[in-house]
């Protein structure tokens, strides 16, 4: 059977990044820990290139900030174009899971 969760996760997971750093700039591995915790990535391996391509992308930026506890840490902050990006997928967000609920409906069928 096909892995559904994964590929709902992939459409939707940069959208989840660019979300969390809308709070707040952070660190990857601040990142990685928040979105394993929910169950959207598996390891910090896969964040990184998804970084990378936000970066890209120009959707975010990193800059270097020094640590209280060791080296400094990379941040990644939303640019403005990313804060437009995740305004926009704000907008399409709700309608389209509306949409999708209205289409599956409820499991009527139990065993």
């Amino acid at each position: 059977m096909t892995d559904i969760g994964a590929q709902l996760r992939k459409g939707v997971v940069e959208y989840c990044v660019l979300g969390l750093l809308d709070r707040e700039p952070m660190y990857g591995w601040q990142l990685s820990e928040t979105l394993s915790a929910r169950g959207l990535i598996a390891s910090i391996g896969t964040l990184y290139p998804m970084l990378a391509r936000l970066r890209g992308q120009g959707l975010v930026i990193s800059y270097d900030q020094a640590s209280e506890t060791g080296p400094s840490r990379k941040y990644y902050r939303l640019t403005d174009s990313g804060t437009r990006d995740l305004a926009a997928f704000r907008r399409q967000w709700a309608p389209f899971t509306e949409t999708v609920s209205d289409l599956i409906g409820k499991d009527q069928h139990h065993d």
